[in-house]
C-alpha cells in the first residue's frame, strides 16, 4: 500500500498485501474473517474468509462478572473460525470501518499480536481486480490457549489467564470513573454530533462523560474508504487534546466505532489506547455515574 505515515503501518495491509500472503507458503496459517452481514458474505467474498457478522456482539455492563462471561464467549466464537494466537488473522467489510476494527480490537484484548484490517476494505479488493467467490467451506475449530509465551506458566481458566493480557486494551466504566480527574487520561466520544449534544438519545440518560472531548470517528475515512494519512489524522486528533503523551479512552454508543478510533491510534502509534466497551449505553443507562449535557455555540 501506499506510505501513510503510520508509525505501525504492518496493522493495515492493503488488497496487494492480503493476495501476496494468500499466495505464499504461509497461506495455512491465515485466517481471513469478513464481518459484514450474512447476506453481503453470500453474495460474494474472498476466498477461503470465515464469516463472523461482528454488529451486535455487545456488552452493555463491564463489571467483572458479565465482562468474564463476555470473554468467555468471544474466545469461542473466534475459535470455531479457525483464529489461535500461531495464526495470522485479518479482518474485511466494505471498506475500513468499524466492523473490521471491532475484530481487530476484538483479538488485540484477548492478546494476540498478529492481527490486521484491509484497508479500504473489499472494495479496495475489487478496485485492484481480485476475485470473489460465494463458495463456503467449514472452518477447523481450534483452540484459543494462551500464546505461546505463556503457556509453561499460565494452565488456568481462560478468563483467567486473559488477565494480563488484556490490561491496556480495555477500560471499563469503573477505570474510566476512577480517572475522570486524570489529567493523564484523554476521553474521546466518538459519536455523532446528534448523541454528544444529547439530541439523539440512546439511553436512559443523553449527554456525555464529564471531561470528555467529541471528534466523530467518520472523520477519519477518506473518500475512498480507507483511512486517511497519519498527518491528517493527527491534525484531526491533536488540536482536541487526543495526544500520543496522554492515555486515550474512546467510546461511542457500544463499543464499535470506539473500536475503529482504537484502531487509529494504535496505527499511529500511541503507547496508550483503550476502548470503553461498554460506552454510553452502559454509562448513560446507569444513574450512578456522572454525566454532562454539551451545548451547541
Amino acid at each position: 500500500m501506499a506510505d501513510k505515515g503510520y508509525a505501525n503501518p504492518g496493522l493495515a495491509w492493503s488488497p496487494q498485501e492480503l493476495r501476496a500472503r494468500i499466495g505464499g507458503r504461509k497461506g495455512h496459517d491465515l485466517v481471513i474473517v469478513d464481518t459484514r452481514p450474512a447476506p453481503d458474505f453470500c453474495a460474494g467474498h474472498i476466498e477461503g474468509a470465515a464469516h463472523l457478522d461482528i454488529y451486535g456482539i455487545s456488552l452493555n455492563d463491564t463489571r467483572p462478572g458479565p465482562l468474564a462471561a463476555f470473554t468467555w464467549m468471544l474466545a469461542y466464537l473466534m475459535e470455531i473460525r479457525g483464529v489461535d494466537y500461531d495464526k495470522t488473522v485479518v479482518f474485511y467489510q466494505e471498506n475500513t470501518g468499524f466492523r473490521s476494527a471491532r475484530g481487530f480490537w476484538f483479538l488485540e484484548y484477548l492478546g494476540h499480536e498478529d492481527v490486521h484490517v484491509l484497508d479500504g476494505g473489499l472494495d479496495a479488493w475489487k478496485a485492484a481486480g481480485y476475485p470473489l467467490t460465494r463458495d463456503a467451506w467449514p472452518m477447523t475449530q481450534t483452540a484459543f490457549d494462551a500464546p505461546a509465551g505463556e503457556r509453561a506458566i499460565l494452565r488456568t481458566s481462560f478468563a483467567s489467564h486473559l488477565k494480563p493480557l488484556m490490561e491496556g486494551r480495555l477500560a471499563t466504566a469503573q477505570y474510566i470513573l476512577d480517572h475522570l480527574k486524570d489529567p493523564d487520561v484523554r476521553v474521546h466520544d466518538t459519536r455523532s454530533e446528534g448523541e454528544w449534544y444529547a439530541e439523539n438519545v440512546r439511553a436512559a440518560r443523553g449527554g456525555a462523560i464529564p471531561g470528555s472531548a467529541h471528534l466523530e470517528w467518520t472523520q477519519f475515512i477518506a473518500k475512498d474508504g480507507a483511512l486517511k494519512p497519519a498527518a491528517e489524522l493527527r491534525a484531526l486528533l491533536e488540536p482536541r487534546g487526543f495526544t500520543p503523551d496522554k492515555e486515550v479512552v474512546p467510546l461511542c454508543q457500544g463499543g464499535y466505532r470506539s473500536a475503529h478510533a482504537y484502531l487509529v491510534y494504535r496505527l499511529l502509534g500511541y503507547p496508550r489506547a483503550r476502548n470503553y466497551l461498554g460506552s454510553w449505553k452502559e454509562w448513560g443507562d446507569r444513574e450512578d455515574l456522572p454525566i454532562v449535557v454539551p451545548r451547541r455555540g
